[in-house]
């Protein structure tokens, strides 16, 4: 980050620990990366064998852990989704659940609080936490303010309040609240496909479920529930959504999985078995075409939108360090965060991506053009006419022209100073037009 403070120096809306985490590493890409998100999900893993085993027994625990790190690698495909918010909150999550089934209420509130900095659906857990503790609510409110004053405290001393506060939640709130069509159809049709896909744990759910004592089945029916009123939550249902559900998905059908197998051995290890080989043959033989890729040297052959615009933003980034000097500066127009990482470059500005200058989050801006925050984003876009970044990259025009960076008024003059140097197949390439000496 260069020093810079996240909110107050540019453009996040998320929680604060996300741009941490990657600090860790310094925002390097490659191994390095590949083995903090692995070191994540172990960690993850490890967690929820804790809680079936302090559960259950010790089946149960091993059972979680496989099925946490098998549906982690065979749902979303890891090697071209980035590992954000939904994801980084697995942890925090199992932690928090953990804590309060063991009576820790102080714990539980303080992994809550943390998983709030990382994700604010992580009042979803802290609400499950509450109902499961409610004679010791008090103790649990308490730890979960611990993490967030010192969150909010770091916010204010670093100046970066009103920036927080506009990014996190006021584009937070538009974004949950902008209008989705069709959303029951899509609620319908994105959870059948996920149950259905995690087939081997809802069915264990199920079975473990009617087998389960009284006291089990209000927690899990509780814990389940909430999970999935989170990603319900502004009714997109985006497949990283359900990562929320995944934890309470995974202990309740490690419980079920135990049992059928302990009475119905044969048939259970049958049935478990083909629903686990459908994950392996929908992405193990593109796995494996991307590590031959990786190992080669080559261009992966998976076609995927977001595999070809990763492709696509290290082609511009060599290009971009071929004409680059120390110290030039980048601005992307688009959602292409990568291209900051694969050139190793900052913006001079606040904007970093086009979501909060268009008023088009990321996830429509390729087909859509209506804004959900109109007037904000135009007096933004004047702010950044007063930046002057070495190299500007383009890299949502040419996927949706209505949007491209010439269409908008306060940016034509800003453009006019810059010469296109290069192209992609996604990017048009622009740097500063040097005074002559």
């Amino acid at each position: 980050m260069n020093g810079k403070v996240p909110y107050r120096d540019f453009w996040y809306d998320k929680p604060p620990l996300g741009a941490i985490f990657y600090l860790l590493i310094g925002g390097y890409s490659g191994v390095s990366l590949r083995l903090l998100d692995a070191g994540y999900i172990l960690l993850a893993c490890y967690l929820a064998y804790r809680l079936a085993r302090a559960w259950w027994s010790e089946a149960e625990g091993r059972i979680a852990a496989l099925l946490l790190a098998f549906f982690t690698t065979f749902y979303l495909p890891t090697a071209v989704i980035p590992f954000a918010a939904d994801a980084l909150m697995i942890v925090p999550h199992l932690a928090a659940i953990y804590c309060a089934r063991r009576k820790l209420p102080l714990w539980a509130g303080l992994y809550a609080g943390i998983g709030f900095l990382v994700n604010t659906k992580a009042l979803f857990v802290l609400a499950t936490c509450a109902i499961w503790l409610v004679t010791e609510l008090a103790l649990l409110l308490f730890g979960f303010a611990l993490p967030v004053l010192a969150g909010v405290l770091g916010v204010l001393l670093s100046k970066a309040w009103a920036g927080y506060y506009e990014q996190v939640w006021q584009w937070g709130l538009m974004y949950s609240n902008e209008l989705v069509m069709h959303p029951f159809r899509t609620g319908f049709v994105r959870t059948s496909g996920w149950i259905g896909f995690h087939a081997a744990l809802a069915i264990g759910a199920m079975f473990g479920f009617m087998r389960s004592t009284r006291d089990d089945r209000w927690k899990l029916a509780i814990w389940l529930a909430l999970s999935f009123a989170a990603v319900c939550l502004g009714t997109r249902f985006g497949p990283h959504y359900f990562l929320q559900l995944l934890p309470p998905l995974v202990i309740a059908g490690s419980r079920g999985i135990v049992l059928a197998l302990k009475a119905y051995r044969r048939p259970a290890t049958a049935l478990l078995a083909i629903f686990l080989i459908v994950p392996v043959i929908r992405f193990g033989p593109r796995y494996v075409s991307l590590a031959l890729d990786n190992l080669w040297h080559r261009d992966p052959h998976w076609s995927n939108l977001a595999v070809d615009l990763d492709v696509d933003s290290q082609n511009a980034a060599a290009k971009i360090r071929v004409l680059a000097r120390p110290g030039d500066t980048l601005f992307v127009w688009g959602y292409r965060p990568d291209l900051y990482v694969y050139t190793r470059m900052s913006s001079d500005s606040r904007y970093w991506d086009s979501q909060s200058l268009t008023g088009v989050s990321a996830d429509r801006h390729y087909s859509e053009t209506n804004a959900m925050y109109g007037w904000p984003a135009a007096a933004h876009r004047e702010k950044l006419a007063h930046s002057s970044p070495t190299f500007i990259v383009d890299g949502l025009g040419r996927l949706n022209p209505k949007l491209k960076l010439s269409v908008y008024p306060e940016l034509r003059s800003w453009l006019a100073d810059y010469r296109l140097v290069d192209e992609t197949k996604s990017c048009w390439i622009y740097r500063r037009i040097e005074e002559p000496h």
